[in-house]
């Protein structure tokens, strides 16, 4: 783990100005999916009933936390088991980005009132309790959650079901291409969401975020994003909600892909998004979704598309049971090549060969049939491609050990 002032340095280093395809830019095929993987559900620490435990692969280790209850009591205790990584990550991660986007605290403040007034109360409620149990400013947690709606960054997803798939289970892929230098892949968390009301859910995150750049729910709806927008088209509409925080919405609430379609249609963008929206168990496939707004268009434009699609924007390269967004990289041969025989493994490898190098932070297959997850974080000087994936079977796990299923949808 990079020690504080390292991460400090790391962070102001970072060119905002920069367009994305300057920051984030690459190709290339990575590291094959790990031969084994083990790990332990038993809680290593438990606070006002969350649990937290550690997944491995080799040396590379995970922290989970499971928490339960209202938004305001599962951000207490996501705040209390994550205390120490919060304590090293926020403070240093608003300073360095408030020096290099040259903002201050008073335009972090109007960035956050104006997107609050549109943002779940539950997520509002959560950061609360997320201050109380990390010990730090309600206010410097707030501008964490402003820095996504100020930047740019890149991604990328491919899914895939049914006769694409060996067991026809629907699996999905989401690679987080953003920042190294930022740092905030030295502090993962894959966050398991146990609320009191609506859907149990699951989120690959960092130390002191609790919006949902990715995440899978009890019901089999997964959810990925693809930024489009450079920093040449700042500022970004401020007057919506951001997408890590719908992306909660959407979590808690959405039962099938159709329920997601139609939540999704009642928010407008910040900025230009493709978005790759998936149901394993009901509706058992994926659409993705080209959204945009800003650059001079009188309303946002919004395209959904299905597998095989002719009107795709990447035809004729469509497939039966799949469809990707990975902006020219290249993974049609080799997605296709594999169509009927695709499992998590060979998504490891599809994933593993679209990074943008020099900025591969996170990549995570889900299983959205069976409620499994695969995730790698960079680390050390290896980025997120390069790196061995550590496994959660989420349909097996028990924290609180009633034998009962914790990740279940509830009658």
């Amino acid at each position: 783990m990079r020690p504080l002032p390292f991460l400090l340095l790391a962070v102001l280093s970072l060119r905002a100005d920069s367009t994305k395809d300057d920051t984030l830019r690459g190709t290339g095929s990575g590291a094959q999916a790990p031969a084994a993987v083990r790990s332990s559900t038993t809680p290593a620490a438990t606070a006002g009933g969350g649990h937290r435990f550690v997944v491995r692969n080799g040396e590379v280790e995970v922290p989970v936390v499971v928490v339960r209850g209202t938004p305001h009591e599962m951000g207490r205790q996501l705040g209390q088991l994550m205390r120490a990584e919060i304590s090293r990550l926020a403070p240093a991660a608003v300073a360095g980005f408030k020096q290099e986007l040259k903002v201050d605290d008073a335009t972090l403040d109007l960035a956050w009132a104006t997107t609050a007034g549109y943002t779940d109360p539950r997520v509002l409620q959560q950061l609360v309790g997320l201050a109380e149990g990390s010990g730090q400013p309600v206010r410097l947690l707030q501008h964490v959650h402003c820095l996504p709606l100020l930047m740019p960054y890149s991604c990328s997803s491919i899914a895939a079901w049914g006769k694409a798939t060996e067991d026809g289970h629907l699996y999905q892929t989401r690679n987080l291409d953003w920042s190294l230098r930022a740092g905030a892949h030295e502090f993962p968390v894959i966050v398991v969401y146990l609320p009191s009301d609506g859907l149990p859910h699951a989120t690959p995150s960092f130390a002191g975020f609790i919006g949902a750049h990715c995440g899978m729910n009890a019901a089999g709806v997964v959810l990925s994003e693809i930024g489009d927008a450079s920093a040449k088209e700042m500022p970004y509409n401020l007057h919506a909600p951001h997408f890590t925080a719908w992306f909660r919405t959407l979590l808690y609430d959405a039962d099938t892909l159709s329920e997601t379609l139609d939540l999704f249609g009642r928010i407008p963008p910040t900025k230009r998004y493709h978005f790759v929206f998936g149901d394993g168990r009901t509706d058992q496939r994926s659409v993705k979704i080209r959204a945009a707004t800003g650059g001079g268009r009188a309303r946002p434009e919004i395209d959904i598309w299905g597998d095989n699609d002719p009107s795709d924007e990447v035809a004729p390269k469509v497939l039966s049971c799949a469809v990707y967004h990975d902006e020219e990289r290249g993974v049609f041969p080799a997605l296709s090549a594999d169509l009927g025989r695709l499992n998590g493994e060979k998504m490891i490898a599809l994933a593993n060969s679209i990074p943008i190098k020099g900025g591969s932070v996170m990549n995570a297959v889900f299983d959205a049939t069976g409620l499994r997850l695969w995730v790698s974080y960079a680390g050390g000087d290896r980025e997120a491609y390069q790196r061995p994936y550590v496994f959660l079977d989420l349909a097996k796990l028990d924290t609180d050990g009633d034998s009962k299923p914790d990740f279940a949808k509830r009658p």
